[in-house]
């Protein structure tokens, strides 16, 4: 079966069930948007009425979806898929796992049921039981809009091509040096000032400065509409506002939250900047909480991420202001005070009923214990230990097999889709620990949308299926029998990927140390 990501149990049996005309679809009340949900997939490329009923008619061609919570073993996101000839039957103890089931259901049929119009086509399903449920409830995709602002309408597509691999994350970056993607009413000069650049330099200096100017945000208008749509995928929008690094945007807007005043400016090239919010300053909270207030309005997600990496502390040592407060505080040094900003910014969100996430770096003595770390690179033994001794969560995107930026040659697809996010130290230990993968996809070489679905498909949908399906299940050969099929699929979506032979290279040249393989892609975490 050409499903991705693979189901955990495939019982395949003789036989077809055959849309047709008649076909309609029953559902019981809970399912309601997820029965109109499956009749827009299904109506525009069959050109069949798929009626929707709430009762429990019967007739000669039905597709039921059908709320069991009795089935408690398939978990939240759970369901179960029943093919018989004139019947298909989704149950699920969830809509979560309904509308999972219909995206199983969804792929079982001929590629051309993306299409929007009426095309001519065998709309059979084969005969078949699909037990199925994901190996990790955090199945993410990371994309920064701070270095290139990417539009709705990128982000729209992204939810629906997440929703079709069964991805339940988007992590949004929306603030960074180069520019602030979101509006805080508060706070107009934030997108007035932080939001546009004066042109983008091709490297780490303002080396090859195009001298094009960038920008863009989202209104909360715009910001409401996607959090929706990505609800009704059953896809949480997780936002990350930077602290107290990756801010020279924000500082250009208001300089007076920094510890030397300005002036700056929106920057222009790309990497880690010295300039970030004065910990010793009462107004760098009062702003930042003012901030953090307007982004849980517009964002529901139980989990706030505060970034807290790349933030170097040469200001801080130089501060009035900073150094005070490193006295009264009795930390032992700047890093130290780094942790103490952070937890107090932990406080406050915990103080509202969110949870903070944090790239790695925050990952130091005396962390607030609830605060889950993102692994990307370095500390892995500290992390590991954490892990051990406290059962701190942890989401895992180890940088050099999870980063989609990455140049082919240095993570190819099958890089990709080996992956796997638990630690090897950790395999037979805390488990649950480990919340799942993401897949982050920094943009400072990705200015438009055809770049885009170059660096991430068809990477994404390989990471999709370790994120799924059972490790013992996965299988690279029997993925790329598959992927075939999937990537006609996003041929009908427009998708711009790169070819299989560009996702293998032939021949793979063995690269060492962190810079040594450096490209336009790759650079540091986020830079």
């Amino acid at each position: 079966m050409d499903i991705i990501p693979l189901p955990a149990h495939i019982e395949v049996r003789p036989g077809t069930h055959q849309l047709a005309p008649e076909t309609t679809i029953l559902t019981d009340t809970a399912n309601g948007w997820n029965a109109d949900y499956l009749r827009q997939l299904l109506l525009p490329a069959t050109g069949y009425p798929l009626p929707v009923q709430t009762d429990e008619g019967h007739g000669k061609n039905l597709i039921r979806l059908h709320l069991d919570p009795t089935l408690t073993t398939l978990g939240t996101e759970g369901y179960r898929l029943e093919v018989q000839p004139g019947q298909v039957r989704v149950e699920a103890p969830t809509t979560t796992g309904i509308f999972y089931g219909i995206q199983s259901l969804r792929q079982l049929l001929p590629p051309q049921i993306e299409q929007r119009r009426p095309v001519s086509a065998d709309w059979s399903i084969p005969c078949l039981t699909i037990t199925d449920q994901p190996r990790f409830p955090w199945r993410g995709f990371m994309l920064d809009e701070g270095r290139h602002f990417q539009g709705k309408a990128t982000v729209l597509l992204t939810l629906d091509l997440m929703a079709l691999q069964k991805l339940n994350i988007l992590h949004w970056h929306l603030t960074e040096d180069q520019g602030w993607r979101i509006e805080i009413k508060k706070y107009p000069r934030l997108t007035e000032v932080g939001a546009w650049r004066t042109g983008t330099s091709a490297g780490f200096t303002n080396a090859a400065f195009d001298g094009i100017p960038h920008g863009g945000f989202y209104t909360q208008t715009e910001i409401r509409e996607i959090v929706a749509y990505a609800a009704e995928r059953h896809i949480t929008v997780v936002p990350e506002i930077e602290l107290p690094g990756h801010s020279t945007a924000a500082l250009a807007a208001y300089p007076g939250l920094s510890c030397t005043g300005g002036p700056f400016e929106v920057a222009t090239y790309f990497g880690v900047h010295p300039n970030i919010f004065c910990a010793g300053k009462e107004a760098t909270f009062t702003f930042l909480q003012d901030v953090l207030d307007e982004v849980m309005d517009l964002f529901p997600s139980p989990f706030i991420h505060i970034g807290g990496d790349e933030a170097p502390k040469r200001n801080w040592k130089a501060c009035p202001d900073c150094q005070k407060r490193l006295r009264s505080t009795g930390v032992k040094d700047e890093h130290a005070l780094q942790t103490w900003f952070t937890n107090r910014i932990v406080a406050y969100l915990e103080s509202k009923g969110r949870r903070s996430i944090g790239w790695n770096e925050i990952l130091q003595d005396g962390l607030t214990e609830s605060a889950v770390v993102q692994y990307w690179v370095g500390g892995r033994r500290k992390l590991i230990n954490a892990i051990r001794n406290g059962g701190r969560a942890a989401i895992m995107s180890t940088w050099r097999d999870t980063y989609l930026d990455h140049d082919y040659k240095l993570m190819p697809l099958s890089r990709a889709y080996n992956y796997e996010p638990i630690p090897r130290e950790l395999k037979n230990l805390h488990p649950h620990s480990v919340l799942g993968p993401e897949f982050p996809l920094w943009t400072e070489w990705v200015p438009n949308r055809s770049r885009f679905d170059y660096q991430a498909y068809p990477r994404l949908t390989a990471m999709a299926e370790t994120g799924w399906t059972p490790k013992e299940r996965k299988d690279l050969a029997g993925f790329r029998l598959r992927l075939d099929k999937f990537l006609l699929r996003l041929d009908i979506f427009g998708v711009k990927y790169a070819s299989l032979a560009q996702a293998e290279p032939a021949k793979i040249k063995r690269l060492f140390g962190i810079f040594s393989f450096v490209k336009p892609q790759t650079a540091t975490r986020d830079g």
